[in-house]
Order: structure tokens, then C-alpha cells, then sequence
């Protein structure tokens, strides 16, 4: 618009940090300036259909993004932080058997601007609810854990979050600012390049046979290429480990075997190993998944071999399950348009010996 470049920065404070929606309020922008904008460029929120708070205080937005589709965001208060879980797509197309997203399907990807948009809306929303002083920020830490995987919406991805990290808009750490991904492993090493940030690896199982079946991406980017991967990333990482979610299955990836192998993956010695943290995801069951989340006393039973074997490892305390708004439920009424729900019915996922062969 041939405007001096301070006049952008001082845009983008208004919109991010003060969470202006109208150029008008600008007062310190030319009125010139000001109508030339209004001319030109809209601040527009993404509609709420639905507004959801649970008894430990999460709060869960359904937000409408056109053409009959709707995405999720969650927003959980800790002590010590705000985290807001954030959607990259409408749907998701890996299609892991234990995500209720994945199940129905894929829409599109959003746009940069409408991820950024329930970071926005989210900010701005609970600093009025909350009470907060200016300067004072609801959020502390964002990870790109909700619908869809994000790394398949990459070139959104990026700017999004080059967004939050900047000082005139979100001001966000590298380190508190985490993208969660299945493994795909050439985005991956472009996101080390491009824009590092803390990286959470969807891992739930120690052997490809068995994560063929859980997670399909893997029969492209097997174990051995992920491991890889992710000790490249490292080199950039803002954190000096990877964090590993694996989601806890009732007899099929919670046994004492199977935490022996997965110690024996991540924390072999020499050049293979990864520094990583264990995150040990309770399931959070649907009906069409046929699948049962791992007792507690399992879980613990497994995390203590993780642990024993030298390894950090916690246990995902389930939030907002009340709402629909814990780990793998958010499935934002989507519509489906791959035919997920009738590919996924399938046999109960087998049992596969740990014996069997790693590739």
C-alpha cells in the first residue's frame, strides 16, 4: 500500500495485542490511513457455534470455518500456565485408529488465518473473562495438537507460527510453542529449517508392525526414518529432546513387552539414540474406535519401566473429558467427504507379537 513500514507494525499491535477488530479504533494510525483500510482489508473473527466449560475450568470453542465445517479449540488453565490446543484442519486424513477426529475424515486445511484466528479470538476472550491487566496474557503456550496434522497444512503452518512468536504480536517462546505431528518426516526436516519449534512425535507403538495398523502414515515414514528425523531436528530444536506421545490401548501397545521395546528404541546407545520425554496418553474412548483405554494400573506398571530404564516419563492427566475436549476426541463435526468412517471399520486391531521383525 506503499505505507512505511512502522505503519505495519503498529497494525499488527493493534490487532494482536490489543485485539482491535475495527481500523477505526487505531488512534494512533493517520485517519487516512485508517479509512484506506477499511477499504481495503476486514478484521474478522471466526463465528463461535458452540461454547463448552468443564468442571476443571477448560474451555473448548466450536468454531464455524464455512461450508458446513467446524473446528475445535481448547484452552487448558494450569497453575503455572494457559495452554491453548489449536486446529490446523478441518478433519484430519492420517487416519489413526485411536483418534476420533481421524475418523471423521478430511475436509481441507485452514488457512493462516484462521488458525491464528482461535489463538486471537481465545486471548483476547478469557483477558476480559479473567480480568487481566494489560500485558498480562491468558496464554502461555500454544501446541498445534488439535484437528488435523499439521505439518500437512505447512505452507499455513509456518506463518501462523511465525506469528506467535513475534514480539509485536504474541511474543511467544520457541520453547512454548510445540507442533505435534504423526511423522512426516520431510516436513519435519523443512520445519527445522524454517521454523523450529518444540516437537511432539504421535509415536504408540515400538514396532512397525503394529504401528502400521495404529498410525497408517508409518507404512510411508517407518520407525527407523522417524528416529532419524528426529535426531536431525534436534540439532535446531529450541528444547534438547523430543517429546514422545503414546496413547495407552487396552492389550494392544500397553504390555511390559512393549515397554521394554520402546525403551530399547529411544534410548539405545550410540548415534541412534533420542533424547526424548515419554508422554503417556490415557485413551479416551469412542464407539466406533473398538478400543478400550488401558487400565491405571497398567499404565503406571508401564511407566515405571519407562522410568526404571533411565527414561522421563509422565502420565497425560485427562482434561475435559466432560466436554469432548480431551486428547484424540475433538472431531469438530466435519463433514466427510473421504469416506473415513466406512474405511476405518475394520477388525479389532491385532495384537502383534513384539517378535516380529522391525524394518
Amino acid at each position: 500500500m506503499g505505507e512505511k513500514r512502522f505503519r505495519a507494525t503498529q497494525l499488527f499491535r493493534w490487532i494482536h495485542q490489543r485485539g482491535a477488530q475495527d481500523f477505526a479504533a487505531m488512534s494512533d494510525l493517520a485517519k487516512s490511513l485508517r479509512e484506506k483500510l477499511a477499504g481495503k482489508a476486514e478484521i474478522r473473527p471466526l463465528p463461535i457455534v458452540t461454547e463448552q466449560i468443564s468442571t476443571d475450568g477448560t474451555v473448548k470453542w466450536l468454531f464455524d470455518v464455512g461450508a458446513g465445517n467446524a473446528v475445535e479449540t481448547v484452552f487448558i488453565p494450569e497453575d503455572d500456565r494457559g495452554t491453548l490446543c489449536v486446529s490446523s484442519q478441518a478433519g484430519c486424513a492420517v487416519g489413526c485408529r485411536f483418534c476420533s477426529t481421524g475418523h471423521q475424515g478430511f475436509s481441507r486445511n485452514l488457512t493462516t488465518g484462521e488458525i491464528l484466528a482461535q489463538l486471537w479470538m481465545a486471548e483476547h476472550k478469557l483477558r476480559a473473562r479473567l480480568g487481566l491487566k494489560p500485558g498480562e496474557r491468558a496464554i502461555t503456550n500454544v501446541v498445534m495438537m488439535g484437528m488435523g496434522e499439521p505439518l500437512q497444512n505447512y505452507n499455513a503452518l509456518v506463518p501462523a507460527l511465525r506469528v506467535m512468536l513475534d514480539d509485536h504480536a504474541y511474543g511467544l517462546s520457541r520453547r512454548r510453542v510445540t507442533v505435534s505431528t504423526s511423522g512426516v518426516v520431510p516436513m519435519m526436516d523443512r520445519l527445522r529449517e524454517d521454523c523450529p519449534v518444540a516437537l511432539a512425535v504421535s509415536l504408540h507403538a515400538p514396532i512397525d508392525a503394529l504401528r502400521d495398523d495404529l498410525v497408517p502414515l508409518n507404512r510411508k515414514y517407518p520407525i527407523a526414518e522417524l528416529m532419524q528425523a528426529c535426531l536431525r531436528y534436534l540439532e535446531a530444536a529450541p528444547r534438547d529432546f523430543i517429546t514422545f506421545e503414546y496413547c495407552m490401548l487396552d492389550g494392544v501397545n500397553d504390555t511390559e513387552d512393549h515397554a521394554r521395546a520402546l525403551l530399547a528404541l529411544v534410548n539405545g546407545r550410540g548415534p541412534n539414540r533420542v533424547p526424548c520425554k515419554l508422554n503417556l496418553i490415557p485413551f479416551n474412548p469412542f464407539p466406533a474406535s473398538g478400543l478400550l483405554r488401558s487400565p491405571r494400573e497398567q499404565v503406571m506398571r508401564f511407566a515405571k519401566i519407562l522410568q526404571d530404564g533411565g527414561l522421563v516419563t509422565t502420565v497425560r492427566k485427562t482434561r475435559g473429558d466432560d466436554i469432548d475436549a480431551a486428547c484424540g476426541q475433538l472431531a469438530g463435526e466435519v463433514q466427510d467427504r473421504t469416506r473415513a468412517s466406512e474405511r476405518m471399520k475394520r477388525l479389532p486391531v491385532p495384537i502383534v507379537p513384539l517378535g516380529s521383525p522391525l524394518r
